[in-house]
């Protein structure tokens, strides 16, 4: 039941104030057609803006079911328009960018009711006024009946118990509104319509009651009706449904729907706003994409470079860093030097103290189980971590047919010195060139362990990579080419044409061009390789009760062979055409498993065992280690315990010296510091080639990056702090900063780009933010349909809050769709410049939180338009054509 008990509206007009309505009192029934009637201006229209909430009385009460709405919050009123009130208007005033039946749903979505549900009620609101087959129908494809029924359909599917019509036929020619004048009088069975009209006649055939208006007051009320007391109270007692309390609320959905609908009508100016927002993010994402890429690029060349140049620490080292820390200290007084003489500093005698004293034994048993431990986080910031031991690896080929090739430790070198020559037992200098130079070759040389590193490095070619321990692989470069200086090593080449060009060389003869042949093999014969390995401890052989030494003795070479273990190749790899650097050097990769396998077999043999069984007698001579001075005694006892042919070239040698005139006594003497290195128990343990596991003669570490590197050595540092006195680590860090500033160089000119761009998409978050403002200009009118059918302040905000965050998505997805297309020439033209490839590549975690952001400047841009929207007045709204 609706009562209007005094109402008073005044609308303040400059320094005047207009009298709107004067106290008017009317009492409506339930179910009733009531028509008021009056000249323009006489307050029919405001009367019914304030019946239907839309706009505010000055004073007075209008109470709906018994209750007043003094107190109504907006919240109210809204829920009060949205379940109560159905408008129908003169201009229709339909939403023209939804269909027929999104209109007329509209009012149900905001009451909360289920998608199934608003279709079937809106679809059976439609039926009911004789449209049911024009629902996906947009309103400026129907006539103004049609629309005015659409407008009647919309204003009945929330079932409202008033309609409120606004001259409902005012534009509609005569047949058309007696079709709509008869809906109306149907509804008005079993719900109270107010019509506000000018035409009399209409009210007279169609009304049940008449109310005529002059000045703001009621004149006339041709069926009147007061409610009593009892009446209000059993209105205020009637129960209302759950669906009619609810608050009313408009989905995000519907708000997005709403925009979305809105902005495809201006298609054209819809993209071209979001283009304009996406300016910025192609500015920035094209930075971030050549950030992203350079930086990845440097983060690869770290951790190739980092694989190539590990962090080393050996078991006794030299702290090179402070040897060549000093630009050396003056000698004498400085005061009294003259200013056009040169004077040297003390430099060299600094150095040579520095590298007598600097000479460190590092603790690397305890070092090897802080790495291991997991609390130590070291794991985290390696690629791999290898230990080397001093247990020599022997390999031989395992095809003998062309007798014995030693593949490693290579005898090359040694071969070399030989066709030109030089005696290697005799020229001592040029046995530190050869060794210096072996130690460097790397023809066999362990792999890291890190599959996924590896995988990044290197192709497969042929084969596979190692499975087992005693698989291992064949490394070319990237033109599949191998120096010959390891096939003469692997026995590959004929190593005579190489003695041939030597002798040449050394008798002056000229060599002209190089004669040395060039040679391919295929994948088949590289896979059909195979090595045996000879432990060093299978070169000595017990005789007589002591062990002998059978290095020289090529015969039991040979024969020991055929029961050593077959080393396999099983793959051929070459360089990745986008690795920078490689882990692995020299022809042949093996893996950590190898070593750990040949230490184990050597600990195992029977010649170790002994010696630690007896670790205070030589098992080679049968005699206790030599304590004190040397007697001629057991000088002699020594030299039968030596090969034959180095046994005749010592005694040849005792000879020359005592024709030369020196006592037996002298050369005892002489001989006695070769003799005590010789017979030591770690000595012959070291020549038998034992190896602790937990004790590695050098660490190598191999930093993810650069970053990582300075966490490491962070945490050495922290692990010397807390050692103890002679068991801190020194080590020499050879590639220091080699590259850490460049990262912070890149991010450095990326901050400050991305700083000037980010300039022009605020600028463009701000024009999009007036564009909204221009679109709520637009739809002021839908503003007010949207308020008249029930939705908040809130709901107003939302929608326009919807269109920005549309709008700044499609800004966003442009922006990162034009940075892709523009990465491909960008990458091409880089390829070609620096033949790097794929350098400019947005990652999709940047590209995804570009659109977010983009979404976020266009939603704070429009804050403001939203803002407005939410605060204009619906009956102002309503009028705005």
């Amino acid at each position: 039941m609706l009562s209007l008990k005094n109402i008073v509206k005044d609308y303040p007009v400059g320094d005047d104030t207009v009298h709107a309505l004067r106290g008017v009192s009317i009492d409506f029934r339930e179910n009733e057609f009531v028509a008021i009637l009056g000249q323009s201006g006489c307050g029919k229209t405001t009367l019914l803006n304030i019946i239907g909430g839309l706009d505010k009385y000055t004073s007075g009460d209008l109470i709906i079911n018994g209750r007043s709405t003094k107190d109504f919050r907006d919240r109210d009123w809204d829920t009060y328009r949205n379940h109560s009130i159905g408008f129908v208007f003169q201009s229709y005033n339909l939403i023209p960018h939804q269909t027929v039946l999104s209109n007329v749903e509209l009012a149900l979505t905001l009451s909360g009711v289920s998608k199934s549900k608003r279709r079937e009620r809106a679809v059976e609101a439609l039926k009911k006024v004789g449209l049911g087959d024009q629902i996906n129908k947009k309103p400026n494809q129907m006539s103004g009946g049609q629309m005015q029924r659409v407008a009647i359909a919309r204003a009945l599917v929330n079932d409202p118990d008033i309609i409120l019509a606004d001259e409902p036929t005012g534009a509609l020619d005569s047949e058309t509104s007696v079709a709509v004048m008869e809906i109306l009088k149907e509804i008005s069975k079993d719900k109270l319509i107010i019509m506000v009209t000018h035409n009399p006649d209409l009210a007279q055939r169609y009304a049940t009651r008449t109310i005529n208006l002059l000045d703001g007051k009621v004149v006339s009320d041709s069926q009147p009706f007061e409610a009593d007391s009892e009446a209000a109270e059993k209105a205020a007692d009637k129960p209302v449904s759950k669906e009619k309390q609810k608050k009313t609320s408009m989905s995000f959905g519907t708000a997005l729907s709403l925009s979305l609908n809105n902005l495809m009508t201006k298609k054209g100016r819809t993209f071209l706003t979001s283009f304009a927002g996406s300016i910025g993010i192609i500015g920035i994402a094209l930075i971030l994409s050549l950030s992203n890429g350079v930086q990845a690029y440097i983060d690869r060349v770290q951790e190739d470079t980092l694989s190539s140049y590990p962090l080393q620490i050996d078991r006794q080292t030299v702290d090179l860093s402070s040897m060549f820390s000093s630009e050396g200290s003056p000698v004498g007084d400085v005061s009294k030097r003259e200013d056009d003489r040169i004077y040297s500093n003390d430099y060299m005698f600094g150095m040579m103290n520095t590298m007598m004293s600097q000479v460190i034994t590092n603790n690397l048993r305890d070092f090897k189980t802080f790495l291991e431990d997991d609390a130590n986080g070291i794991g985290d910031l390696v690629t791999d971590i290898q230990y080397k031991y001093e247990t020599p690896m022997n390999l031989y080929r395992a095809d003998t047919q062309n007798g014995l090739v030693q593949v490693n430790p290579t005898t090359l070198f040694e071969d070399m010195y030989a066709a030109m020559g030089i005696d290697f037992s005799m020229d001592s200098n040029a046995s530190s060139v050869y060794t210096n130079t072996i130690t460097s070759m790397g023809i066999f040389s362990e792999m890291l362990d890190n599959d996924e590193l590896l995988e990044s490095q290197y192709d497969v070619i042929a084969g596979h990579m190692p499975e087992n321990y005693n698989e291992v692989v064949f490394i070319v470069d990237e033109d599949n080419g191998v120096p010959d200086s390891i096939l003469y090593a692997l026995g590959m080449k004929d190593f005579s044409e190489v003695e041939e060009i030597l002798k040449k060389a050394m008798s002056g003869q000229p060599i002209e061009n190089n004669p040395i042949e060039q040679v391919s093999f295929s994948f088949e014969e590289i896979l059909d390789m195979e090595f045996k390995l000879m432990l060093n401890t299978d070169y000595f052989v017990k005789e007589n009760g002591v062990w002998v030494d059978k290095t020289k003795d090529d015969a039991y070479v040979l024969s020991k062979l055929q029961e050593c273990e077959t080393i396999k190749i099983v793959g051929i790899i070459r360089p990745a055409p986008d690795a920078v650097a490689t882990s692995a050097a020299g022809g042949i990769g093996y893996t950590e498993e190898l070593m750990q396998h040949l230490i184990n077999k050597v600990n195992e043999s029977d010649i170790v065992k002994e010696q630690k069984a007896t670790p205070d007698i030589n098992v080679f001579t049968g005699m206790k280690f030599t304590e004190g001075e040397m007697t001629e005694e057991m000088f002699n006892e020594y030299l039968q315990t030596l090969p034959e042919d180095e046994r005749t070239k010592i005694e040849q040698s005792v000879q020359m010296m005592q024709n030369m005139g020196m006592s037996m006594e002298e050369i005892l003497k002489m001989s006695a510091e070769q003799f005590e290195n010789t017979a030591t128990y770690e000595s012959n343990l070291k020549l038998m080639g034992v190896a602790d596991l937990n004790e590695p003669s050098s660490i190598l570490i191999y930093p993810k990056d650069f970053e990582s590197k300075e966490a490491i050595t962070a945490k050495i540092d922290s692990y010397n702090s807390g050692a103890k006195d002679g068991d801190e680590i020194t080590y020499t860090d050879y590639i220091g900063l080699l590259m850490s500033s460049v990262t912070t160089i890149i991010n450095a000119i990326s901050y400050i780009l991305i700083a000037f761009v980010a300039i022009s998409l605020i600028v463009s978050s701000i024009m999009i933010g007036i564009i909204t403002y221009i679109s709520v200009l637009e739809r002021t009118k839908e503003i007010g349909i949207l308020r008249a059918i029930g939705a908040s302040k809130k709901d107003i905000s939302r929608v326009f809050n919807a269109e920005t965050l549309i709008v700044g998505f499609g800004a966003g997805a442009i922006g990162i769709g034009v940075t892709l297309l523009l990465n491909i020439p960008i990458n091409i033209i880089i390829k070609s410049i620096t033949d790097i490839g794929g350098l400019s590549k947005l990652p999709f975690v940047g590209g995804f939180a570009l659109v977010i952001i983009s979404m976020l400047l266009t939603l704070i841009a429009g804050l403001l338009p939203s803002r407005v929207a939410a605060k204009k007045d619906p009956v102002i709204a309503l009028r705005t054509e």
